[in-house]
């Protein structure tokens, strides 16, 4: 067991560094997208200051609580999440589209979903670390033993894709595999469900929703309706128009003008694109990309299953989330709905991704010690 003192003496405080950079510059963008001469501070910056507060002490929280107590957690948190996910298919609040992906508290809205990102990391982790208590490279186990893991995440695919969500249902499912991959799950068994799953493409292309289709053929540049076309065309205007250095803070007009939708939300990349340019959104992705490959590395030198398997599982989601917004804002990818981790207005979206980096520096900072 690692002492209270011991563990304020290893906090991390370059990882401190990055999500506070985080967090603020989120913070300015969120000001930025949803000011008005009438209303400067908007309900939504106001709420995602409280969100954000919250948020900072629950990083705190995940940064000096034992490991093994937060896989705890996370183990049964998950099966909790998968009961939050049930009741949204039922009782949820309704949103665009039709989707029931939140619950409402009154005062703000919970997503089951972004829940299940973070928990199901934790479940895997504590899952080998009390049945195996294996070290990863050393893990060699039958398909069985996977089974109950592999139950656990197609079952949240499916009710997370029911929703509907499948953006952020395929996100959960490849950071499922990729999690189970580093516990040792065949290759080639991920090889044949991948086969599988391109093979059963033109099935899926059916159960698809009209909007979820209209989405992909924008994507391949086969929908004609300018109103289907809306959201990507005015991101990349937004995008392309800032320039090598941008039109300055507060000054894009595609967001200022309401031209740009979801700007504090799916697209709030476009609007540090439109105000800092290039270069701005250059620095933006540089700064996740140093952090994420500082924890990678950082995470080579884990020696146990629950700390290897939540740190990466972590990092993964992370690094999907951003991939996704930034690959749709950019019209490489379908507009799927997907948060930028930290930029983006949405409290469970915060809450949650700020407990991952809260693990994710309790881990790194304690790696020589558990």
């Amino acid at each position: 067991m690692i002492s209270k003192k011991r563990r304020f003496q290893n906090f991390d405080w370059i990882h401190f560094a990055f999500t506070l950079t985080f967090v603020a510059t989120g913070l300015i963008f969120v000001f930025s997208s949803t000011y008005t001469p009438e209303k400067p501070i908007s309900f939504f910056f106001k709420k995602q200051v409280l969100g954000t507060c919250i948020g900072l002490i629950v990083y705190f929280l995940c940064t000096i609580m034992p490991l093994r107590v937060l896989g705890r957690l996370g183990y049964f948190g998950f099966m909790g999440v998968i009961c939050l996910l049930l009741y949204t298919l039922f009782l949820g609040k309704v949103g665009g589209l039709g989707a029931k992906r939140w619950i409402s508290l009154y005062f703000f809205n919970i997503q089951p979903s972004e829940l299940a990102k973070l928990c199901f990391p934790l479940f895997v982790g504590y899952y080998f670390n009390e049945e195996h208590g294996l070290h990863v490279k050393e893990t060699k186990l039958t398909l069985s033993r996977y089974m109950i893991p592999l139950i656990a995440l197609f079952l949240g695919t499916l009710l997370i894709v029911r929703q509907p969500d499948l953006g952020t249902g395929i996100a959960f499912f490849i950071l499922g595999i990729a999690i189970l991959w580093i516990a040792g799950l065949s290759t080639r068994f991920i090889a044949i469900m991948a086969l599988v799953g391109v093979l059963s493409t033109p099935i899926m292309w059916t159960m698809l929703r009209p909007y979820q289709k209209q989405r992909v053929m924008v994507l391949l540049g086969k929908e004609k309706n300018r109103k289907d076309r809306y959201q990507i065309e005015q991101a990349k205007i937004a995008v392309g128009s800032g320039g090598l250095t941008g039109k300055g803070f507060m000054k894009g007009t595609q967001n200022k003008l309401c031209f740009l939708p979801e700007d504090h939300t799916d697209f709030i990349f476009a609007v540090i694109a439109e105000e800092l340019g290039f270069a701005g959104a250059a620095m933006t992705l540089l700064l996740f990309l140093a952090f994420m490959l500082r924890t990678a590395f950082a995470i080579t030198e884990l020696k146990t299953v629950l700390g290897q398997l939540i740190a990466s599982g972590l990092l993964v989601q992370i690094f999907l989330s951003v991939i996704i917004n930034v690959g749709m804002t950019l019209g490489i990818l379908p507009v799927v709905g997907m948060s930028l981790p930290l930029f983006s207005y949405g409290l469970t979206n915060l809450w949650a991704t700020l407990a991952s980096f809260g693990i994710i520096g309790n881990i790194i900072a304690h790696r020589s010690l558990y």
